[in-house]
């Protein structure tokens, strides 16, 4: 079964471009292949030193974490969250989200939002709260 996440940062109620600078500080420590460009993506395949991984897709407007194992691999999903000032869509449709971020959030969508001084694993957890993530 995969497992999907997005991350989104917004200004003004439009997602907003990430910033590709944050994203290499971040994942280069964990790569494990070389960045691959094509398509309007940058994709990288991560892997943390327990050996967890991720694919992660970078895109005009959002950030795709696709297939993260169980294990350190989401402290770096939700360092990378955290760094771009982003938030991010669980499955069930649950946007966590930075507080700074409400005045930018697109009309309506505060209503599915779960609003947090910082992303966190811990905030992370909560926002998934019954639904199944692979994070244990």
């Amino acid at each position: 079964m995969s497992y999907n996440l997005s991350l989104y940062r917004f200004s003004h109620g439009e997602p907003a471009e990430p910033d590709m600078d944050v994203v290499r500080a971040v994942l280069s420590p964990f790569r494990a292949a070389d960045e691959k460009t094509g398509d309007g993506a940058t994709e990288y395949w991560i892997r943390a030193a327990d050996g967890s991984e991720a694919e992660v897709g970078v895109f005009e407007r959002l950030v795709s974490v696709e297939n993260p194992q169980a294990g350190d691999v989401w402290k770096i999903i939700i360092e990378l969250a955290d760094r771009l000032g982003a938030g991010i869509l669980v499955p069930d449709g649950t946007f966590l989200c930075p507080e700074d971020m409400r005045t930018h959030l697109p009309e309506g969508m505060e209503d599915d939002s779960v609003l947090v001084p910082q992303i966190t694993l811990e905030a992370f957890e909560n926002a998934a709260g019954p639904f199944k993530h692979p994070l244990t």
